[in-house]
């Protein structure tokens, strides 16, 4: 139960922050902070950077998690773990569907592209890239770490995924085809969805989603 609770609260309080960075954005009072760091982030500019950037940020493409989705809930039917792959597919399309939403209400334009990256035609808040690679990429290291015995793995585990959602965020900065405040908007509602849909689709008290 203690877990439980501390997981609510977290989950509450990452939503605030999240309706609070959409309050402060539709007031426009972001843009200073947004452009001083994405003047800041552009000033790293390099071609290898920018290389590694491009290619990064496929891995929160949409086309990207749809082939992923797919191919880790075959293996998981075939393993026999319908229900997790049931659970992984839904979070997906449902978190893509509820950023999409809200990218509507927000209605925020989004900011001039760095390099001649092409211009995504939605709108920019909350980052899409942001929401779905975070529920995603976490929501599979939750699922996969249940099978690991070692705590040294489970953590490295955790790491590569911290780094690669971290990473996706980053690059959609340091592309400029959204202000930071997108991307943390994103992660605030992204990590609010992820404890509400391990929350639900587990036994309480019982580890998240672990293979029956």
């Amino acid at each position: 139960m203690e877990r439980i609770r501390k997981s609510s609260l977290v989950a509450v309080v990452v939503l605030l922050l999240f309706l609070w960075l959409g309050r402060e954005v539709r007031g426009n009072r972001t843009l200073a902070f947004d452009t001083a760091v994405r003047g800041t982030v552009h000033g790293w500019a390099s071609v290898p950077l920018t290389w590694l950037m491009v290619g990064t940020t496929q891995l929160g493409a949409p086309w990207v998690l749809i082939v992923v989705t797919l191919l880790a809930g075959w293996r998981f039917s075939v393993k026999g773990h319908r229900r997790v792959a049931a659970v992984l597919a839904i979070s997906t399309i449902g978190v893509a569907a509820l950023e999409e939403s809200l990218k509507t209400v927000y209605q925020r334009i989004r900011p001039v592209a760095f390099f001649g990256y092409d211009e995504p035609m939605t709108y920019s808040f909350p980052s899409g890239h942001a929401t779905t690679c975070l529920c995603f990429y976490g929501l599979l290291a939750v699922i996969v770490t249940q099978w690991i015995a070692s705590p040294r793995r489970r953590r490295i585990v955790w790491i590569i995924t911290v780094l690669l959602v971290a990473l996706i965020g980053f690059s959609r900065v340091y592309l400029g085809v959204h202000y930071p405040t997108d991307v943390l908007g994103g992660y605030a509602l992204g990590a609010a969805w992820i404890i509400g849909v391990v929350r639900i689709a587990s036994p309480i008290g019982g580890k998240p989603l672990r293979p029956s």
